[in-house]
């Protein structure tokens, strides 16, 4: 059965009108949107709450796919800041580059930038997945509790400052590892691991044997009582 595609072309319609249609769509699946000369409008596509596709033809602006659940939405351009910002589930995928705080705070799902990614690239996330097949900026993944970031390239400075116990994968050279952030030793199912995010990514063209594994020395979850003067 062929899905009907509905345009939207934000050139003639209010981004109002393009949201509010997708929020009337919760709760349903199988839909398909397609939205043109998107001029870098922010939060397109934001707060969807169905199992349905949206197609951003042009580049975006602030916060789009935020709060994304359950749909996939790709932006066929670049993103500007906090894409797929408290992401719950799904697929967001960005053809182009993404700005700072890509996919900060998500939950869930699984974002996919093909280019790269700039500073605090998953802040905070939560159990996000994260994939960029180029490089992130400083800071990424700093805070981050849990998910699995994987960086294709390189990464700046501070990466994992002050992380939890989320997992991150860097294929290139770090600039610098952040406060508690130390390198892992890689095991078979860590190369798995990034193995099978690689694929959900479609990325095929990168060895998963690649890649360096960096995670927290957790030297900062107990409060030590040596260290008092210091606080």
């Amino acid at each position: 059965m062929t899905v009907a595609v509905e345009t939207f072309d934000l050139a003639e319609t209010p981004l109002r009108a393009l949201n509010q249609h997708l929020h009337d769509l919760a709760g349903t699946s199988g839909a398909h949107v397609r939205v043109t000369n998107p001029s870098g409008a922010h939060a397109v596509a934001c707060g969807i709450d169905a199992e349905i596709e949206v197609d951003v033809d042009g580049h975006v602006g602030y916060y789009c796919a935020g709060m994304n659940k359950l749909a996939t939405v790709r932006v066929r351009g670049n993103a500007s800041t906090g894409l797929a910002e408290n992401m719950m589930s799904g697929l967001v995928v960005v053809d182009g580059n993404a700005s700072q705080s890509a996919g900060a705070t998500g939950r869930g799902g699984l974002l996919v930038v093909h280019g790269d990614a700039s500073a605090r690239c998953g802040i905070s996330m939560k159990g996000i997945d994260i994939v960029v097949r180029g490089s992130v900026g400083h800071l990424s993944a700093f805070m981050a509790q849990t998910g699995r970031l994987v960086v294709c390239g390189d990464a700046g400075e501070a990466l994992g400052d002050s992380i939890y116990e989320a997992r991150l994968y860097v294929r290139g050279a770090v600039g610098g590892l952040g406060a508690d952030c130390v390198e892992k030793e890689v095991r078979e199912e860590h190369r798995a691991e990034v193995r099978a995010l690689l694929e959900r990514a479609g990325i095929e063209d990168v060895d998963p044997a690649e890649f360096r594994r960096y995670g927290s020395a957790r030297a900062l979850y107990n409060f030590k009582v040596d260290h008092a003067g210091e606080f």
